[in-house]
């Protein structure tokens, strides 16, 4: 009667964090959706210059996500059914699915460790490089698409320059930063340090994303193999 009851009672607390488990799926799955569609990032991962994109290493993460929330919300929901039905087969499944999704967020952890300075180096790169042509006095032929993309990265980081801007630049400030006032540049308004600051914070976002749903995982973990054992041992009805 004893092992009964706590079995029962480990049941119902996995079909609970089941449940949570489920929802921060979803949670993330709207998160990473809303990344991939956040105006600013969208304006500045969409602009071309000599024929080149500018680096959309930040998606790949972001695809990960999504990938990680929708897989999620199909694991809570064969979680809570498999507890519900004290199911060691659907229990066994979900347990497997979970160390998975664990193994791939720790190697998706690593790569982003590793990677977390790339993707605003890589902008700031591509800034550069239509920035150098825009500025340039003999007119080269993709000075017009060298202005437009530094007015988007003005306009959306709401910026103007690199911070170490030389007398070329100063000299087409308003043609480049139409939008900024004498007063705007009292504070500085560079575009590396914008484009730095815009990643790290998405990037801490979703760090925080991944550290929760690793939490929650564990204990889902911790108490599956524990309803497992609880089953094996329970007598038949």
């Amino acid at each position: 009667m004893v092992v009964a009851g706590c079995t029962r009672c480990i049941k119902y607390m996995l079909f609970f964090f089941n449940f949570v488990f489920w929802l921060a799926g979803g949670v993330i799955l709207a998160v990473a959706l809303w990344l991939r569609h956040d105006s600013k990032t969208s304006n500045l991962l969409i602009q071309q210059f000599e024929g080149h994109q500018a680096p959309s290493t930040f998606y790949i993460s972001v695809y990960i996500l999504i990938a990680v929330g929708a897989v999620m919300m199909f694991v809570g929901f064969l979680g809570c059914y498999g507890a519900i039905q004290e199911s060691q087969c659907l229990l066994g499944t979900f347990f497997f699915f979970l160390i998975m999704l664990f193994a791939c967020e720790v190697a998706a952890g690593i790569w982003g460790f590793m990677n977390r300075d790339t993707i605003s180096k890589e902008l700031i790169n591509f800034y550069d490089s239509a920035y150098i042509k825009a500025v340039d006095v003999t007119g080269t032929p993709n000075k017009d698409s060298a202005i437009k993309v530094l007015h988007v990265f003005h306009s959306t980081l709401e910026c103007c320059g690199k911070g170490d801007d030389g007398p070329l630049f100063k000299q087409v400030t308003g043609t480049l930063c139409p939008k900024l006032t004498a007063k705007d540049f009292l504070v500085s308004q560079s575009c590396h340090v914008k484009l730095i600051d815009l990643f790290s914070e998405k990037l801490y976002l979703i760090g925080l994303a991944a550290l929760a749903v690793a939490c929650i995982m564990i204990f889902e973990m911790i108490f599956t193999m524990v309803l497992c054992c609880g089953i094996r041992n329970s007598p038949p009805y």
